[in-house]
């Protein structure tokens, strides 16, 4: 098939650190390519890929100090998508909702869009109503929960290719992981706290944005002083399989409805457990009692730090190749785009 892969610009393809969405873009369009079909991809002209790429801009929208707007730019990349529909069989967009429009008048039976992000957001009601035509992919059936009535063609899970997460199955570290965003939603301090009475090692490998540097001053920064704190700031994917991989489990206590959390299939790639609060994707992802613990309390949470032993990292990697696998997610892709051409453009339930 002649596929088209539509990434968002403010981050490469894949992304030189932070970047679910665009990670996720790389590997399926580089799965693919592997497959023998024929991938152009529309991304900054940093990313990196055996597809062919179409560049709008030269770089990552958030590495050019230049750029004040990002919409302008998403424009121009609508554009050259456009400018070369009609060589697709189909086009498949990972950038929420500005191309609704242009697909809707031009390419609505070629073209599917996964909704990477969270959807329980009340502005959302209107434009998802009058475009609820639109066939969309979602990446967890809870996702789909606050629009129940749009046109859901499929949920589709992530998944990583089997190298990028090497099995560890002897952890070398003593402590427990968090990795990801420092944000309320993501909650670092309920991982501190979970840590600090159940009196274990915390390593905490996260980005602080700029609208979350307030939160960061006030409310975490004067926890990091506590011994059983590390705080590693951000770090690159090279070093993301090694920290996880030595960890006996991530904490992944969360305060939000989280799409997905790729960051749960990274650790069970690696064969390392998941300790995480039932919100969102997470019972979907996480098989309580064998690749992790689902829990909704700190005390519960830190029941389940010393019931880690107890799970076996080798069965967790099992589950991951099984459920999470970068061909099954490819596999579950080719078939939707397979509808699409075939014209059964049909709402599929969750």
């Amino acid at each position: 098939m002649k596929i088209a892969q539509v990434a968002p610009l403010i981050e490469s393809v894949p992304p030189r650190l932070y970047g679910g969405t665009e990670r996720v873009v790389s590997y399926l369009t580089e799965e693919l390519v592997r497959l023998g079909h024929e991938v152009t991809l529309f991304a900054s002209g940093d990313s990196r890929t055996q597809a062919r790429l179409v560049a709008s801009v030269p770089q990552a929208l958030r590495l050019d100090p230049s750029v004040k707007d990002s919409l302008p730019y998403s424009i121009l990349q609508l554009e050259h998508v456009r400018q070369r529909l009609d060589e697709f069989d189909v086009v498949h967009f990972h950038s929420d909702y500005i191309h609704f429009p242009l697909v809707r008048s031009l390419a609505a039976d070629r073209t599917i869009t996964t909704m990477h992000g969270r959807l329980d957001l009340s502005d959302y009601q209107a434009l998802f109503t009058q475009f609820s035509d639109v066939p969309l992919v979602s990446i967890s059936n809870h996702q789909r929960t606050p629009l129940a009535d749009v046109n859901w063609y499929g949920t589709v899970y992530h998944g990583l290719p089997p190298g990028v997460c090497r099995f560890q199955a002897q952890p070398r570290g003593d402590y427990f992981a968090f990795l990801g965003r420092i944000s309320p939603e993501k909650r670092p301090d309920r991982a501190i706290e979970i840590a600090a009475r159940a009196g274990v090692k915390l390593k905490i490998a996260a980005k602080v944005d700029i609208a979350d540097v307030p939160y960061f001053r006030t409310h975490i920064e004067p926890l990091l002083a506590q011994p059983h704190v590390d705080f590693v700031g951000e770090i690159s994917e090279h070093e993301k399989p090694k920290f996880l991989g030595n960890a006996q489990a991530l904490l992944f206590p969360i305060d939000w409805p989280e799409p997905f959390g790729l960051v749960v299939i990274e650790a069970m790639s690696c064969g390392t457990p998941v300790i995480a609060w039932r919100w969102g994707s997470v019972p979907e992802v996480i098989d309580h009692g064998v690749t992790g613990w689902i829990v909704d309390s700190v005390e519960a949470a830190v029941d389940a730090v010393r019931r880690v032993p107890l799970l076996d990292r080798h069965i967790v990697r099992a589950r991951f190749e099984q459920r999470f696998s970068v061909e099954r997610m490819a596999r579950d892709y080719l078939k939707l785009y397979q509808q699409l051409t075939r014209g059964k453009s049909h709402r599929v339930a969750a």
